[in-house]
């Protein structure tokens, strides 16, 4: 069996995400690979749809965007009941917007059940423009706390991973249909199973990492062998050197 590394690339407005990864051509016969356990699934189901959020809010939200969180004075009789206030609430921003001649609204939106108190909450990222004021008067169900996005090396990362922490649904957010969903861009054997070795050995070596990537700075990178199949996996965030969401950091090279 002839391994072969991949690279699938996501490009997502200032942002790069990069996945590099063994595929195997057609030889002798494989092994019968190990089914991961219920929780390992979970677990990794549960990184996939943080990335996917991550590269969602990348590719649609700048700085100019908003995120807001909404509470409740009186708590909704059921999950049901929490979405049809949420939907009913993204009406009343969609019209007001439109009043107004902007453009039309993008947003995705988390609602969660909070873990010790039981209290349903909706994390909504969205388009800018309105006063904020008046975005939060919208609500009116009590608490609503709105501030711009703040943008860091790793982009909207940790926001995205902190709002889908644990959604109420199967489906983790709700989402207007005119979002852009990045599609990867792949290409087989750029990499070869020695450079994933190195690369994998030290995922804090910028220079060798911004090297395949000209054009941009690495904000965070980790691998992880495969005990099954003997490969290596990474994963890597970039950002544009000439990017205008963050001003990059002084760092050492080696």
């Amino acid at each position: 069996m002839k391994t072969v590394y991949r690279e699938k690339r996501y490009y997502c407005g200032e942002y790069l995400d990069v996945y590099i990864y063994p595929t195997y051509r057609q030889g002798r016969s494989r092994g019968k690979r190990s089914k991961p356990t219920s929780a390992a699934q979970a677990k990794l189901n549960q990184r996939h749809r943080e990335e996917k959020l991550v590269r969602l809010l990348h590719a649609n939200f700048t700085p100019d965007d908003l995120e807001i969180h909404l509470t409740y004075q009186h708590q909704p009789e059921s999950p049901e009941e929490a979405q049809r206030l949420l939907r009913n609430y993204i009406r009343r921003v969609q019209r007001a917007r439109k009043k107004q001649g902007l453009p039309p609204l993008k947003y995705i939106a988390v609602t969660e059940k909070g873990s010790k108190n039981g209290r349903y909450h909706h994390h909504v990222t969205l388009s800018g423009g309105m006063d904020r004021d008046e975005l939060e008067k919208l609500w009116g169900l009590g608490y609503a706390n709105s501030r711009r996005l703040q943008f860091t090396e790793s982009g909207l990362a940790g926001l995205g991973h902190y709002i889908v922490k644990s959604p109420l649904y199967a489906r983790a957010w709700n989402a207007s249909k005119n979002l852009i969903d990045p599609e990867p861009k792949t290409r087989d054997g750029r990499i070869s199973g020695k450079r994933a070795e190195e690369l994998a050995r030290d995922t804090t070596n910028n220079a060798e990492y911004e090297r395949l990537y000209p054009g941009y700075f690495l904000a965070d990178a980790g691998a992880w062998h495969n005990d099954v199949n003997g490969g290596k996996y990474i994963v890597a965030r970039f950002y544009r050197r000439d990017g205008v969401f963050i001003k990059p950091k002084r760092r050492k090279r080696k």
